[in-house]
């Protein structure tokens, strides 16, 4: 028997605001999370990209001080986003061999890495800090959500690049089906405004070289576009079966109908520009929400600013949805955020949540002249949702061509 799986909890720490509300309210103001960075690396390692999207709120500012000595900055984010989002939840009473924590990561420890790396080459081993490997562990994240809540039935951490925590919201899921757990807190983060993540990715011109504008360097579907916005943090969701939800007398944002995940088996970091796998999955998404195409009525897009990647992902939706798709508004929230790499997927289902949430699809900004390559109806103002039943999907693709894409109800 399928169940009802619903979102009673929300959590985000992000370039936008330091809670899930706060970043809420900015992207409905059309703000930029994006700046230019002042840290003395910059100049020193002369980065051909001098701006990124960073959290708005830094980490020392909420947690106590052996928390930000002992963890990874992509950590220190993932706590902050899963407390938030468990308090929001009514901090329930739970279970612990019935609580699961669904988390992802793209890169993972990255700062802890590399700057023990430093030490070593610069100081000797026994200047290496014991903590070294649990800091730099892509699963640190999802552990010490795990451990902040006891979370016994399970912690997974899902590595698929930009797609990871949309498909750790897939998982969890298909966790609570299958029955392993009552509640899991799902999501991701990530901290890697770090020189070589820069270096790299500006290498394989993959980023916005707009140092003069940063605040308008992402750009989905502009004809300008030129790369996207390197951004930081995390954000989580509270999932669980409604019945457990009702039988506490929980709030319930929305509906997940569940998901998909595939692969396009094409390129290690160009998407397949037919995007045919992209398409199956959305089509298995819905399909698997038991609705029909027409049922859609708003898409958070993947929507890096790149120029090969927004191409990609229309296609994909216009082989989907065909002239239906003439009449969903489009929203890429990217503009806002920048591309939170494995953490992406967990803010944009979010808003998807709150969209639905708050009958409001949130704008897209930086957008001045559009693609004519890629006829979507942008979001470019906050736009007012129809009444009655909503049924939203969410996009992630990432490096190694993985798609992932979530679908929510309103309630």
């Amino acid at each position: 028997m399928t169940k009802k799986i619903v979102i009673t909890g929300i959590g985000a720490t992000s370039p936008l605001g330091g809670t899930a509300a706060d970043s809420w309210s900015a992207l409905l103001a059309g703000e930029s999370g994006t700046s230019t960075l002042d840290h003395e690396w910059v100049a020193r390692t002369q980065l051909p990209v001098t701006f990124a999207a960073q959290a708005r709120v830094p980490s020392v500012d909420v947690l106590a001080r052996h928390e930000t000595k002992r963890l990874d900055p992509s950590s220190q984010f993932a706590l902050i986003a899963g407390r938030e989002a468990w308090a929001d939840a009514g901090s329930p009473e739970a279970d612990p061999e019935r609580l699961a924590v669904d988390w992802a990561t793209g890169i993972g420890g990255v700062w802890t890495l590399l700057d023990a790396w430093d030490t070593l080459r610069e100081r000797g081993p026994r200047r290496v800090l014991p903590m070294t490997v649990p800091m730099l562990m892509p699963n640190g994240p999802g552990a010490a959500i795990g451990m902040d809540l006891h979370a016994r039935a399970g912690i997974t951490t899902v590595v698929s690049a930009c797609a990871s925590s949309t498909e750790s919201l897939v998982n969890a899921y298909n966790r609570l089906q299958a029955g392993l757990a009552d509640i899991v807190i799902a999501g991701g983060s990530e901290a890697a405004i770090h020189p070589l993540p820069i270096a790299s990715f500006a290498a394989m011109q993959a980023l916005s070289k707009r140092n003069d504008d940063p605040a308008t360097a992402s750009r989905p579907y502009d004809i300008t576009r030129d790369g996207f916005v390197l951004g930081e943090g995390a954000a989580a969701l509270v999932v669980e079966t409604e019945e457990h939800a009702k039988a506490r007398g929980a709030r319930i944002y929305a509906e997940l109908l569940g998901g998909a995940v595939t692969s396009d088996a094409y390129h290690i970091t160009a998407p397949d520009p037919d995007g045919t796998a992209a398409a199956r999955a959305m089509i298995t998404a819905i399909r698997n929400a038991d609705a029909s195409l027409a049922d859609v009525s708003h898409i958070n897009a993947h929507a890096t600013s790149t120029p090969v990647g927004d191409i990609a992902e229309y296609n994909a939706l216009r082989c989907v949805f065909g002239d239906l798709l003439d009449g969903i508004p489009v929203s890429a929230t990217k503009a806002s955020t920048g591309h939170l790499l494995g953490g992406a997927g967990a803010i944009e289902a979010l808003f998807t949540v709150l969209a639905l949430a708050k009958r409001m699809a949130p704008p897209t900004i930086n957008l001045l002249n559009q693609d004519p390559s890629i006829p979507l109806d942008v979001v470019t103002m906050p736009r007012t949702l129809p009444s009655g039943d909503l049924l939203a999907i969410s996009n992630s693709f990432g490096f190694g061509g993985h798609n992932a894409v979530v679908a929510f109800r309103s309630v």
